[in-house]
């Protein structure tokens, strides 16, 4: 069981090493042009400033599936017979 624990560690740190590599060393696209209008005189603005969401939505995910799966665990932990 320590081996698969090293194993799954292991990889995952491995894993997030990648991914954190290549997030930081990809190019940034270059910056929009100004709303024609100006800000706050008709442009278009979008509100929230275009913020990513899709990070922030796929890590509440995963934290969601490991609670659920811990609260599954620990009630079959408990009653066994089921």
């Amino acid at each position: 069981m320590k081996n698969i624990r090293k194993i799954l560690l292991a990889s995952f740190l491995v894993f997030f090493a990648i991914v954190t590599a290549t997030k930081t060393f990809a190019d940034t696209p270059p910056p929009p042009p100004p709303p024609e209008g100006g800000h706050g005189q008709g442009g278009s603005q979008v509100p929230g400033g275009g913020a990513p969401v899709g990070s922030g939505i796929t890590i509440l995910l995963a934290l969601g599936a490991g609670y659920g799966g811990k609260k599954v665990y620990n009630t079959r932990k408990r009653n066994p017979a089921e």
